[in-house]
């Protein structure tokens, strides 16, 4: 059984998409979605129940916070957490499964964007090479039930480079596969900021990273290099 993850926080303009794509591509398998909501104000969480998903509310805001709950509450053998503006390829379900049975134990995808920029389309060519740096949440990640349990949660208190710092560990854990399909990923970072705007503020926080910047450094930087969805954070 595969327990899909979504975290949510006002996404009532995108995730009704998102959940019926997912219903449409999994017809007979054996799956739960799992919407771990950060106390939306919109109708996400009322729309998602309608549509047939578990929702949770999470007792802690953030993206890992609430994957990390919403973990908690899955049954699945594997849990693959999703953004809720991103859509799988989709026979993704069969993927993960061919993969898992291969030995692997956790893995991700490739990106494509829904925009026919030239520019993104160059960002996505970059992500059919297995670098850490190519890799991210907005991918859709994957990990068995089993190998969850022996590399641990998402670090709570990080509320930027969390998948990063996930994938990381992984990768040193667990038995990595990016499977060479893409995950429809929204374009709506770029459409609300320049292509150059987003590259240069996503260097600057990896750097920021890296020399071991403190969670609000970063996330005070991102907002003052980018102007992004107030439900971002």
């Amino acid at each position: 059984m595969l327990s899909i993850v979504i975290p949510t926080f006002n996404e009532a303009q995108v995730i009704a998409s998102t959940i019926q794509m997912l219903h449409e591509n999994l017809i007979g398998k054996q799956y739960e979605i799992i919407i771990s909501d950060g106390g939306s104000s919109d109708d996400t969480v009322n729309l998602t129940t309608k549509m047939g998903a578990k929702v949770v509310v999470s007792p802690q805001k953030g993206r890992a916070g609430q994957m990390n709950f919403g973990a908690s509450q899955a049954l699945g053998d594997i849990y693959f957490f999703l953004h809720a503006d991103c859509v799988p390829t989709p026979n993704f379900y069969d993927l993960i499964n061919q993969t898992v049975l291969q030995g692997y134990n956790c893995g991700s995808f490739r990106t494509e964007f829904d925009c026919s920029n030239t520019l993104l389309k160059i960002n996505a060519f970059f992500t059919r090479f297995n670098y850490l740096f190519f890799r991210g949440g907005d991918q859709g990640v994957f990990v068995t039930k089993e190998l969850w349990n022996t590399v641990g949660t998402y670090k709570e208190d990080m509320f930027i480079m969390e998948d990063y710092d996930f994938i990381a560990r992984l990768w040193k854990q667990g038995k990595f596969k990016l499977i060479p399909k893409a995950t429809l990923v929204s374009a709506r970072k770029y459409d609300e900021n320049s292509w150059l705007k987003v590259q240069l503020a996503n260097l600057k926080i990896v750097r920021m990273y890296k020399k071991g910047a403190s969670q609000m450094e970063m996330v005070t930087t991102y907002k003052q290099l980018l102007s992004y969805r107030k439900n971002a954070f």
